[in-house]
């Protein structure tokens, strides 16, 4: 984990850069509320709660905002709820219903084998609505494509963009709504034509570090989208193999018939392998997977064990 904090992003802003198990926090100081935006995965939630309360120095957190609801982005929620009792939540406005429910399913965390505590909210963010972020007002857009329901916030003067995971520097996040069966890499496309037109100098991405924005930044997005929406089995196999290195993450390592049975019990990763690959009986499609995230060094292997690598 590193702390990203850059002369040229507005004034009281920082990053904390957290990984790819628990999503990058921004934190505003420099105006009348502070504000948190994003608040990474449950099990991280000890580190988030001293990275903020280090960052207020006895102050506060007033506001927390959600990008999207996806467990890397507010698995912290429920901790700063019950830290902050007078914490603001803001969300975006297509699962509210669902967080009121607390729908697990419905929101996917079970079935993508993820965990996220149940927290509240007090209000939602639509697209197209302005808000403050500290001492300088943010544009609120839909940014739909890896998550139908998915924000990033623009600041006109600085030309500052938190994209969540709509971009990163060398593409963006899984395209959920496609493995689901719907038609959502035009929906990335959108959201990509978005951001060009926006023109950001700098961005805040949801997992990496900070960047400049650039032509060739757009360019590797699309080359990727274009290749993903040419094959669709592609980009499904590397979801499935997301999702088991996330559990990876989190658990840091298993024994390979136990990460096995976990696999082939995630309702997610079925779903998978019944669209895509159901030629394949499941144990030999995990198997195979496990296979290439050993050969590429994203897990290791010791005895019996598959470990994070």
């Amino acid at each position: 984990m590193a702390v990203f904090d850059r002369a040229s992003l507005p004034s009281g802003m920082r990053v904390f850069e957290r990984g790819w198990l628990s999503s990058n926090n921004i934190l505003f100081t420099d105006g009348e509320a502070s504000l948190l935006v994003d608040s990474g995965y449950c099990t991280h939630s000890a580190q988030t709660l001293r990275l903020v309360e280090r960052a207020l120095d006895g102050r506060v957190l007033d506001r927390l905002v959600n990008t999207h609801l996806h467990s890397d982005h507010c698995g912290g929620n429920a901790a700063l709820q019950a830290r902050y009792s007078r914490l603001e939540t803001l969300i975006p406005p297509g699962q509210a219903a669902l967080v009121d429910l607390w729908d697990p399913v419905a929101l996917i965390y079970v079935p993508t084998g993820q965990l996220c505590p149940r927290f509240t909210y007090s209000a939602v963010i639509a697209p197209g609505t302005e808000i403050a972020f500290g001492s300088r007002i943010w544009q609120a857009h839909a940014a739909s494509g890896h998550d139908p329901h998915s924000l990033l916030f623009f600041e006109p003067i600085s030309h500052t963009l938190i994209s969540a995971d709509a971009l990163w520097e060398n593409g963006f996040g899984i395209v959920f709504p496609e493995l689901e069966g719907q038609d959502a890499f035009n929906d990335v496309a959108a959201t990509l034509d978005l951001i060009e037109k926006l023109q950001p100098k700098i961005v805040i991405p949801g997992h990496g570090s900070v960047f400049s924005y650039s032509a060739e930044v757009l360019d590797r997005a699309r080359a990727r989208l274009d290749h993903f929406a040419r094959r669709p089995d592609k980009h499904a196999r590397h979801a499935a193999k997301v999702l088991i290195k996330f559990k990876l993450l989190e658990r840091q390592q298993q024994p390979v018939e136990e990460l096995i049975e976990w696999a082939a019990g995630t309702d997610y990763l079925v779903q998978i392998r019944d669209k895509f690959f159901k030629t394949e009986r499941i144990a030999d499609w995990i198997e195979a997977m496990l296979d290439e995230l050993l050969t590429s060094g994203a897990l290791a292997r010791k005895g019996n064990l598959i470990l994070n690598a």
